[in-house]
């Protein structure tokens, strides 16, 4: 008897283990793997710096009004200081960890585990050592490595794809996986993932939310309008703008309204198959 009921136990567990597997192999094939050619990469990196500072080299390293943290590279990659611990989630520690995995040369202060702090406590401090070796040597490292940040972006958007639509309610996961298909579909499409998920996250972290509503990805793959008679860029273009004036009109900073949501709209109309990106010859 004692056999028969491990036997059995067994034969549960192995039942359990084949299902648990069908589902992650089910829900990793409803994630395309997005395609851009070398030319289109490149197109895409300088877009989105372009669109973090229009493509200048001093905003390289950067420190915007009203915030409490460095952005850096082509992305505006997020750095904490020592003891700041914002609500957004911080990617420049993550972007010398791609890096590093790529033997690319890196400042030797920065090549270090764990990554350190950004090393200007505010704002002022920073502009006070703006022109500083350090700030200069670091603008130059991330210019000369534009192509490994794209690089980054490229990953990053790629892994968050299946981690968004996890996030997804069931009832609605077989209609956000065809947007996410028709967007990777089309280099259009690749570029706004890459950029949104550049720009304002994935959507999934807790802290990442005004009034209990979140503007990542995740909130505007389900704002999408699903229409037919539209394309997926442009439901996508539309959905983001909606998600991010719920965010302005959620946030306690009128800096939000007044000042950034102005640039967020203009950063939402490049979300369209730019000549540049239809071929990659």
């Amino acid at each position: 008897m004692h056999h028969v009921r491990t036997w059995l136990v067994a034969g549960l567990l192995a039942v359990i283990l084949a299902l648990v597997l069908a589902d992650r192999l089910t829900r990793e094939s409803e994630v395309p793997g997005l395609v851009l050619s070398d030319q289109q990469l490149k197109w895409v990196g300088e877009q989105i710096f372009r669109n973090e500072c229009a493509g200048r080299y001093d905003c390289l390293v950067h420190w915007n009004r009203g915030e409490a943290f460095p952005s850096l590279g082509i992305g505006h990659f997020i750095w904490y200081p020592a003891g700041v611990d914002e609500r957004f989630v911080e990617s420049f520690p993550a972007l010398i960890r791609f890096m590093a995995d790529r033997s690319v040369a890196i400042p030797e202060w920065l090549a270090v585990e764990p990554v350190p702090d950004a090393p200007w406590p505010d704002r002022p401090a920073f502009l006070q050592a703006d022109g500083s070796e350090r700030v200069t040597g670091l603008r130059a490292f991330l210019d000369r490595t534009k192509a490994v940040q794209v690089a980054f972006i490229f990953r990053r958007t790629e892994q968050s794809l299946s981690r968004v639509l996890d996030a997804v309610p069931d009832a609605r996961r077989y209609e956000v996986a065809a947007h996410i298909k028709a967007l990777a579909g089309t280099p259009g499409g690749v570029y706004a993932l890459m950029d949104y998920v550049n720009f304002k996250g994935e959507g999934l972290s807790p802290t990442e939310r005004y009034n209990d509503q979140g503007w990542g990805l995740l909130q505007v793959l389900l704002a999408m309008s699903g229409s037919p008679g539209q394309s997926a860029l442009v439901q996508f273009r539309e959905a983001a703008g909606t998600v991010l004036e719920r965010r302005a009109e959620n946030a306690e900073n009128p800096i939000e309204r007044e000042r950034w949501l102005p640039g967020w709209r203009k950063r939402l109309e490049t979300y369209k198959e730019p000549s540049a990106l239809k071929s990659s010859e």
